[in-house]
């Protein structure tokens, strides 16, 4: 009687201790999916105003990772044995000097980073007008002359368009030097505001401005926004990129199929690799897709778990994507992770 007895308080202990206790782990595996040609909530995931739009048919779907925090023991058990979600330690996810809603925040902003580089790629791709503007440090010495958002046509007089070119002038100046910017309005007319540089924080004898370049939009008739739902992070840049070209753009990228992918996009159309490629391309293939866009970067590990009926192909740029969609269409061969 003593041995049952005990023999039952140990596992009262265990059923408790296994549904009740937290472990320090997460769960990740296949997230939603969402077709960037279509709608979330009723509104476009694209929508384009300000410019003609092609009708649009197919799948171009955005793929995400799920992430299931708060495991107890049991649950943490059963997921690991499902062979289709994975444990990772919690503090991979939710670093333990930021709260759950910091990282929220974070992958939020990270979206609508993407968003912004998936617009500007997406127009340079169609040869469509963007400038060159600037975000402003408040602590840098252009703050209170330069403003985020102002277009910088000129340095010291010569023309400057890319990112590249208005860093290598500033760079180019000696801290303290006086340094003039042509800042241009919507209408093309163009100021001079004259900036005293100050010394790179990690090259001192270099001119430091203070600002972040990127290209926007220069279209001012032209307005590209996006509905993802509950979506954070940058790897949906690719897709959404794809679609805006899809509609913005002369060519039916699809021919009416259901492609799948992932990965960033740069300004200058680079793909970038991503996390969670094997659960992504689980999502995709469940919900129909029979192709899939993966970074050059992730398809070693793509290729660990390829989903029966499900083709892995290799892309490096945004211009790889679209001529890997053209040779789908086509019924060429693609390249393949």
């Amino acid at each position: 009687m003593v041995t049952l007895a005990v023999t039952l308080v140990l596992l009262v202990l265990l059923v408790l201790v296994g549904s009740f206790v937290r472990v320090p782990y997460v769960s990740l595996g296949p997230g939603p999916t969402v077709n960037t040609l279509g709608t979330v909530e009723g509104k476009p995931v694209v929508a384009i105003d300000g410019a003609p739009v092609r009708a649009t048919d197919g799948n171009l779907n955005l793929t995400t990772v799920s992430v299931t925090d708060g495991l107890t023991l049991f649950q943490a058990l059963g997921m690991w044995f499902s062979g289709r979600d994975a444990l990772q330690p919690r503090e991979e996810i939710f670093p333990p000097d930021q709260s759950a809603e910091e990282v929220r925040q974070q992958d939020q902003q990270q979206m609508g980073g993407s968003e912004d580089s998936a617009t500007v790629a997406a127009l340079r791709y169609l040869q469509r007008p963007v400038a060159l503007s600037v975000v402003v440090d408040p602590k840098g010495p252009a703050a209170g002359k330069l403003t985020s958002g102002d277009r910088v046509v000129s340095v010291n007089g010569r023309s400057v368009s890319t990112p590249d070119q208005l860093r290598q002038a500033v760079s180019s100046s000696k801290p303290g030097a006086t340094v003039t910017f042509g800042v241009a309005n919507s209408s093309g007319a163009t100021r001079d505001v004259p900036v005293v540089l100050g010394s790179r924080p990690d090259e001192a004898g270099k001119g430091y401005l203070g600002v972040t370049p990127e290209f926007v939009n220069a279209d001012p008739s032209l307005r590209i926004d996006f509905t993802v739902g509950d979506i954070g992070g940058p790897s949906a840049g690719l897709m959404l990129t794809l679609a805006v070209i899809d509609k913005l753009g002369p060519t039916d990228l699809t021919g009416g199929r259901f492609i799948a992918g992932t990965g960033t996009i740069s300004d200058d159309g680079d793909v970038g690799e991503i996390g969670g490629i094997t659960h992504k391309t689980l999502a995709a293939r469940e919900a129909g897709a029979t192709d899939f866009l993966v970074p050059e970067g992730n398809c070693a590990e793509a290729r660990s778990d390829v989903p029966d009926g499900l083709r892995l192909i290799k892309v490096d740029t945004l211009s790889d994507a679209v001529t890997a969609l053209g040779d789908i269409r086509a019924g060429r061969d693609v390249p393949r992770c």
